[in-house]
């Protein structure tokens, strides 16, 4: 996937989680699945649909961010599977944001205005078998004074909201 489409992934996410009001009149939630949420938005280049999670414990307790998960799915743009995280901060340069889930590691290559994603496809999608099969993933990002942040996100009702995404893109 180029990074263009990872860019452009991007403004799309921010501008859905970044403006309340417009986000009810624009996006529509599809389905609540335990801890997942399921969503469609249209845009002028097509529809977007992705699953997105919000992290059930956050390391440092002191420090609220506003933390997501998300998996997309762009069929006008041939984008299946994109994985993305945003920590609610600006990721350091010099640092890895990576996922862990049991004996996993997933290492995410582009980091650009809050958002963190995985170049390689093969690698989407083996993340993506782990999550369905998994209770817990646990993202490790780095701000940009170099302070460590861990979000742990539950895995419950991933499949129904990746499903059903899935589905509504198809």
């Amino acid at each position: 996937m180029s990074i263009t489409k990872k860019i452009t992934a991007f403004f799309i996410i921010l501008f859905l989680t970044s403006f309340n009001q417009l986000q009810a009149q624009e996006v529509k939630k599809i389905g609540k699945y335990k801890d997942w949420e399921a969503m469609v938005v249209s845009e002028a280049s097509g529809k977007v649909c992705f699953a997105q999670s919000s992290p059930i414990l956050q390391a440092p307790k002191t420090n609220k961010r506003d933390a997501k998960l998300f998996v997309a799915f762009r069929p006008n743009e041939s984008i299946n599977n994109e994985v993305s995280v945003t920590p609610g901060y600006e990721f350091n340069k010099n640092n890895s944001v990576t996922a862990a889930s049991g004996k996993n590691k997933f290492k995410f290559d582009i980091k650009e205005q809050g958002f963190a994603w995985i170049a390689d496809n093969k690698i989407e999608l083996k993340m993506i078998k782990q999550m369905r099969k998994g209770s817990r993933i646990m993202i490790t990002g780095y701000n940009q004074k170099g302070s460590q942040t861990i979000d742990h996100y539950s895995l419950l009702g991933f499949t129904k909201a990746y499903n059903a995404s899935r589905k509504a893109c198809s």
